[in-house]
């Protein structure tokens, strides 16, 4: 295996959503992916009521130099992927910084307050506008649509392992997915889920 190098080290990630979307999973795959290339990997995860939609929170923490802590230091994020988009203004809330990059999904989750009329949900505009002000660099993806349009919208978790790939902050290469994937998933499920990566990395523009 080539020797990669981290743009920082410990390289901490946090793949955000609410129950049910996958983003456990997710987190899971990335570091399998990691893992396998000689990586040391920490992996954190906070959950909310997530059994009723609430928020779910991976930490990642990627090193060459050993394991760390399972919970990334306040305000220490390098990289946000959401899979909701007001979960992206919560997690950039504590752990962003000038720095951070995101990656989000921008179909909302409506929580239980903002369909009774309690609460109102920013639009989607002003969510852009803010999670650009709070970062280096944003990516606004549908990978909700994407996914639903493969046959089953819980895809969407995959195509944002697809989209961190494409940034190229870390290497997350297609063979390394492949791998990671025949060994959690039966065979009739590795081809969807390939090509779920495929898309994600094409929704992204560098």
């Amino acid at each position: 295996m080539k020797e990669q190098e981290l743009i920082n080290d410990p390289y901490n990630i946090i793949i955000t959503g609410v129950g049910g979307q996958g983003n456990v999973l997710a987190s899971r795959m990335v570091g399998e992916m990691l893992s396998m290339q000689g990586f040391d990997i920490t992996i954190g995860e906070t959950f909310g009521a997530s059994q009723r939609g609430g928020s779910v929170m991976s930490h990642l923490r990627i090193s060459k130099n050993g394991e760390h802590s399972p919970q990334i230091p306040m305000g220490r994020a390098h990289m946000v992927v959401s899979i909701e988009p007001t979960e992206a203004l919560r997690v950039l809330k504590n752990y962003g910084n000038p720095d951070v990059k995101v990656i989000t999904n921008m179909r909302p989750v409506r929580s239980v307050s903002v369909i009774s009329g309690e609460k109102s949900y920013p639009e989607a505009q002003k969510i852009k506008q803010w999670i650009s002000q709070l970062s280096e660099k944003a990516w606004f993806v549908d990978t909700t649509e994407a996914a639903t349009n493969l046959g089953n919208p819980i895809l969407g978790n995959v195509m944002l392992v697809g989209a961190l790939a494409q940034v190229g902050n870390l290497p997350l290469g297609r063979d390394a997915f492949e791998s990671v994937l025949r060994a959690r998933m039966p065979e009739n499920k590795v081809a969807v889920n390939l090509n779920a990566f495929d898309i994600g990395k094409q929704l992204i523009k560098i």
